[in-house]
């Protein structure tokens, strides 16, 4: 018996458990359903396109549910982690990765704008800016903000608990997805900086995955 079957009831329990479930199911969701549409959609090339300009287009839709959905379970996987880590980092830690799914849900509501000749038809070397996409812009920098800060946070705890390994995947995980996110904006649109940025992406929803995997492990 730990601690916290000492002290949280079995209904919270439950739900926490569902919670670090979400957690964990994410990650596969999230880059299933992308990269599904990357090699599907006509003229989306992953080397020159990031995943948010899925959301334009007819099937469009497709895109914006995955940032709804991956941003409530990352949402909820917060909750579940706030609820299991004790010491230092696990106040700020989930209220960080919270951000990360907030920014999910108004990558949402603010599409990036059409570039780069995706959706088919628009020139490739369009590069106008709308305030839907100015919202874009801001809504990644809220969430990826978030996730870097939540991985580097998480580092400390998991050190300060004596989980080097997970310590270790936690801020090299937030220091290359930094680098990837400055990577790409500071590329503008490059395909180096986009390769790097999707393979920071797919190992954030790894690092999401692996976390609650072990917090739903040692929280039963």
């Amino acid at each position: 018996m730990t601690t916290n079957d000492l002290t949280i009831p079995t209904s919270t329990r439950i739900s926490t458990r569902a919670l670090l479930t979400g957690g964990i199911v994410a990650g596969p969701l999230y880059v299933a359903v992308w990269l599904g549409q990357a090699f599907t959609r006509e003229g989306f090339d992953i080397t020159r396109h990031p995943a948010s300009l899925l959301a334009n287009g007819g099937p469009g839709w497709i895109q914006t549910l995955n940032f709804v959905v991956s941003g409530v379970l990352s949402i909820g996987a917060a909750v579940g982690l706030r609820r299991t880590l004790t010491g230092r980092g696990s106040t700020w830690g989930p209220r960080l990765l919270v951000a990360y799914g907030v920014g999910l849900l108004l990558a949402a509501i603010f599409k990036a704008d059409p570039s780069a000749g995706f959706p088919v038809g628009t020139p490739a070397d369009y590069a106008e800016i709308s305030s839907r996409g100015l919202g874009h812009f801001v809504a990644g920098g809220i969430g990826f903000s978030g996730l870097i800060a939540a991985c580097l946070v998480l580092a400390v705890h998991f050190r300060s608990v004596g989980r080097r390994a997970l310590s270790r995947f936690s801020a090299v995980t937030g220091i290359l997805f930094f680098g990837a996110f400055a990577g790409l904006s500071a590329g503008a649109g490059s395909r180096p900086t986009i390769i790097a940025f999707d393979v920071a992406v797919t190992l954030a929803w790894i690092w999401l995955t692996v976390v609650c995997t072990d917090q739903r492990r040692h929280n039963h």
